[in-house]
């Protein structure tokens, strides 16, 4: 796993590569799929989720068509760390996010293969498959995932 340092200067120092590099050039990573942990140059505390949260960010004040989080969804979001007993929510998020993420690349996977099937059955597969999903989701319970187990670390 490549270590980013992030120092109190607020650079970020890739030690793989030994060169400072920017947010950008850690959502390239992302896209790319090389794992990365940012840690405090000093104390070696994990900083990555704050780093991703810097990534989305800056994606969704680029504007354009790359907003993702209306006002409503955030202020929605911050209402559930309010709850007495918040949602497992990261689970549904992740799950349902893998599966939409799937179905795009099964989406232009199709299309690059002259579409075998109709247009309808291609619709109606991914319908099976959605309901599948939620179906399995909702028989899992509201339990929460190991991740929403250790709500002390989620939080920075």
């Amino acid at each position: 796993m490549r270590v980013i340092r992030k120092y109190a200067n607020r650079r970020l120092y890739d030690t793989e590569q030994s060169r400072y590099v920017t947010l950008e050039d850690l959502r390239n990573l992302i896209l790319e799929e090389v794992p990365f942990r940012v840690e405090d140059a000093k104390s070696g505390e994990d900083l990555t989720r704050t780093i991703l949260l810097s990534i989305i960010i800056e994606q969704e004040q680029a504007g354009g068509d790359s907003e993702v989080f209306s006002n409503d969804l955030l202020a929605q979001f911050i209402r559930v760390y309010d709850m007495a007993q918040p949602l497992p929510l990261a689970r549904y998020l992740e799950q349902g996010t893998q599966l939409m993420m799937e179905q795009q690349q099964r989406m232009q996977d199709q299309w690059k293969e002259a579409m075998r099937h109709t247009p309808m059955e291609m619709m109606r597969e991914m319908a099976e498959e959605n309901m599948r999903f939620w179906q399995q989701t909702f028989q899992q319970g509201p339990r929460g995932s190991e991740k929403d187990g250790d709500k002390g670390s989620d939080k920075d």
